[in-house]
């Protein structure tokens, strides 16, 4: 009788061991279940929720509970949380381990968006040490055997940089793994990610893994990234929009061969169209809504077909589309034969911004130590119950 043994994970975050070193970022509006579950039968990963306010989670806003559900088929799950209160976000970290929503919890300070920022959160809290570091372990100590992971940005701007500092805090307070994405909140999605501060991280925080984050169109992006930081794992936002597949392309070269059904390099529209239609009939399960499931998909559209030989007219079509059956009928009426396009199908996809001065609550940067004016604008930073 021949014994075999399963192969060692390719990363292990806690007691989670995954077969490719790959981590699907949040994304609001985008990494529901529907998509999680679209992604995860392309690649192996670990595949986190949208964006979780840690007060509405604590005072169980109906939406808030909704999207930390998970499907039976979700494993391990994934709760990203944001929160700027060391008691919340504690509390909300409580209720997650409690009643057993979540496998692994990450924490949120790398959001750029100015609705959160100037109330000093997201990006913007790192640069209050203190607060920083009380936030951080209180989810630790709260989660007990849950693995705990932060990500982060580069700082505010050039000169106020904070990802070395947060990183050490956060291994010290013993989260499981940090990740970086390496670009300011002053760069929002702008210019070229600084994968030279991956590296930097990589190098100053020794005892957990350090994830990558930024930039990483592809798997030939993937394995650059980890070859030229060292870091252990990448962590993929933008790159999948419209292309559920990449993560099968990612586990292939990261660590799980045979993961994806078809390679991306020989992606049809008709491989492409198929996964669309999938996506839009898991967005109607998820809402339990077919016409709102059918309007969800329609902000994927130019991102599904970029490149390809879709008309606008059909584009538009298929962005009004308010059934399934519909849906059926539009991607009848293309060329499924359609080959690959390869570069216009390539590159970068969502919205990538300009560089614009972070919003930031007054005297923010005067100091990096909690005072007075700016525990009075945290007060405020957690009133959006959206849950994400």
């Amino acid at each position: 009788m021949t014994l075999t043994t399963a192969p060692a994970p390719a990363l292990r975050i806690g007691p989670i061991g995954l077969p490719a070193p790959v981590v699907l970022a949040p994304m609001a509006g985008i990494t529901n279940t529907a998509f999680r579950r679209l992604c995860r039968e392309y690649g192996a990963g670990l595949y986190v929720s949208e964006m979780i306010t840690t007060r509405a989670l604590v005072e169980r806003n109906a939406t808030t509970m909704r999207l930390i559900r998970h499907h039976e088929s979700e494993t391990p799950r994934s709760i990203q949380l944001y929160g700027v209160d060391p008691a919340t976000v504690a509390a909300a970290v409580r209720i997650i381990v409690a009643e057993d929503h979540a496998d692994h919890i990450d924490l949120n300070f790398g959001c750029p968006v100015p609705k959160v920022t100037r109330k000093g959160g997201g990006a913007a809290l790192p640069w209050k040490l203190d607060l920083f570091r009380q936030i951080v372990t209180g989810a630790v100590q709260a989660a007990g055997d849950v693995p705990v992971t932060v990500k982060m940005r580069k700082g505010i701007d050039t000169d106020h940089l904070t990802f070395l500092d947060a990183g050490r805090i956060a291994e010290d307070a013993g989260v499981a793994a940090v990740a970086l994405h390496a670009r300011t909140a002053a760069e929002f999605y702008s210019g070229t990610a600084d994968w030279s501060a991956i590296a930097a991280l990589k190098a100053a925080v020794t005892s957990v893994p350090v994830l990558g984050n930024g930039d990483i169109w592809s798997a030939d992006d993937a394995v650059r990234m980890m070859a030229e930081t060292g870091c252990d794992g990448v962590v993929v936002g933008r790159g999948c929009l419209g292309r559920p597949w990449l993560f099968g392309d990612l586990a292939r070269a990261l660590g799980e061969p045979g993961s994806a059904p078809a390679d991306p390099v020989d992606a049809t529209l008709g491989f492409v169209a198929q996964a669309f239609r999938r996506h839009a009939e898991l967005l109607v399960e998820f809402f339990e809504d077919e016409d709102r499931g059918c309007r969800d998909i329609r902000k994927h559209v130019a991102w599904y077909f970029k490149g390809y030989p879709v008309g606008g007219e059909l584009r538009a079509r298929l962005a009004t589309a308010s059934s399934l059956v519909e849906i059926d009928d539009l991607l009848a009426e293309l060329d499924l034969d359609a080959p690959y396009p390869g570069a216009a199908a390539e590159g970068q996809r969502g919205r990538a911004g300009t560089p614009k001065r972070p919003a930031l609550p007054d005297g923010w940067l005067a100091s990096r130590d909690l005072g007075a004016a700016a525990s009075s604008a945290l007060a405020g930073a957690e009133l959006d119950h959206s849950g994400g």
